[in-house]
Order: C-alpha cells, then sequence, then structure tokens
C-alpha cells in the first residue's frame, strides 16, 4: 500500500563552482491535508560532503535516502559511483523496484536525480528539480539562471518561493544548503 504522507518539492542550480539544493517544508496527508509545514527535506550526508533533497512518499524518501548513504560508504563518497550502484540493485530487489519517491543528490562537483525506480539523470543545463511543484521550480530556476547573475543557492531558493506561489503542494519554508 502506497503512503499517504507525501514530501514535495525540491530544486538543484549549480553555477560557478556551487550547487544548492533547496527544498520546501510541507509534507501533504492525502490531497487535501497539510500534515506538517516545516519539514526539512534536505539534508548534508557523508561527512557533510554531499546534500540531498527528496520528495515523494514520506517513508520511501526514507529508504531511498538511507540506501544511497550505504552506497557512499561503501564507495568512499563517490557520488555517481554510488548513484550507479544504487540504482542497478533495482534490478536484484523487487521492493526497492517499488520505492514511490526521487533524490536529487550533489557533492562539490555534480549534481543528480536518483529516482525511486532506479534512474540516474545528470541535468541538463545544470538545473534540475522534483516533486509535485518541480516544474514550476524547474521552469523558474531555468529562467533565473539564463538572465540573472543569481548564486546557485540564490537562484534554487527563489525558484520554490516562485513554486509555492502556483503549487498548492508546496509552501514557503525553504532549507537551503550549499557545496
Amino acid at each position: 500500500m502506497e503512503s499517504m504522507f507525501r514530501g514535495t518539492t525540491i530544486c538543484g542550480v549549480k553555477r560557478d563552482g556551487k550547487i544548492a539544493i533547496a527544498g520546501d517544508g510541507q509534507v501533504t496527508l492525502s490531497e487535501s491535508v497539510i500534515f506538517k509545514s516545516n519539514a526539512h527535506k534536505v539534508r548534508r550526508i557523508y561527512n557533510d560532503s554531499v546534500v540531498i533533497g527528496f520528495a515523494g512518499s514520506v517513508a520511501d524518501a526514507f529508504s531511498l535516502c538511507e540506501r544511497f548513504e550505504n552506497m557512499l560508504s561503501k564507495f568512499s563518497g563517490n557520488l555517481m559511483r554510488s548513484a550507479v550502484e544504487l540504482a542497478g540493485t533495482w534490478r536484484e530487489d523487487k521492493a526497492s523496484r517499488q520505492l514511490n519517491a526521487m533524490m536529487i543528490v550533489a557533492d562539490k562537483n555534480q549534481l543528480l536525480i536518483v529516482s525511486g525506480t532506479g534512474e540516474v539523470i545528470e541535468p541538463d543545463d545544470d538545473v534540475c528539480a522534483i516533486g509535485s511543484g518541480g516544474n514550476y521550480a524547474l521552469a523558474a530556476a531555468k529562467a533565473l539562471k539564463q538572465n540573472t547573475k543569481l548564486s546557485a543557492k540564490e537562484i534554487a531558493k527563489k525558484a520554490l518561493e516562485i513554486a509555492g506561489q502556483i503549487c498548492v503542494f508546496t509552501n514557503d519554508h525553504i532549507t537551503v544548503e550549499e557545496v
């Protein structure tokens, strides 16, 4: 049975040697109730050298994050190898193939999307977003990156603010981490 608790919008931006991931704080119960407004869906892991942001079913997102962190430990913090090896577990583990969650992960060099269905995607234009407000945040971040001199951190935060004005599943309690 799919969890009724959902995490929402995450945005990642790479610019001028910095990568920022921003996430809102809203957790929605079913389709109509704000269950929590100040959740922290962006975190530092692996000795604070990797930042992750997650969206989707809360239980599945935590499971996906935990599995990714285990891979980082196994592969000495190598972000791409850890993401690819995690995706490889989907071929072997039937329970993993069912995870209804996605993550944006970053270290000082790379920005990736890791899905709960086994995909690893390196985003175009060094901008990506996931979750229910992801398309709004992605459009805002791309426009801001192309038309302003704002930093990665400023773009990620502003993109979430814009998404929160449009998407009912995204709020203005924003957490931003930068590497």
